[in-house]
């Protein structure tokens, strides 16, 4: 377990081991949350690349950068 201690400008510094273990670095944003027990939790709100991975289905087929160009210039054409 970990302690910190708080400054005037209720500042701490987050100990190396809480920091690894929620895989952040400094920029990083962070979250307090309050459960209904009263218990503080800090939770990392910067997900990690690999978090949204499957997040959206397959494609129905592969589009190649042809596929697109075609598409950007007929879409355009339209307009």
């Amino acid at each position: 377990m970990a302690t910190v201690t708080l400054t005037s400008k209720r500042q701490t510094t987050i100990p190396k081991e809480i920091c690894s273990h929620l895989h952040v670095r400094p920029g990083d944003q962070l979250r307090f949350v309050i459960d209904p027990d009263g218990q503080v939790m800090l939770l990392s709100a910067t997900l990690p690349v690999t978090a949204v991975k499957g997040i959206f289905p397959p494609p129905k087929r592969r589009v190649t950068v042809e596929d697109m160009n075609r598409t950007i210039r007929e879409r355009g054409a339209k307009r």
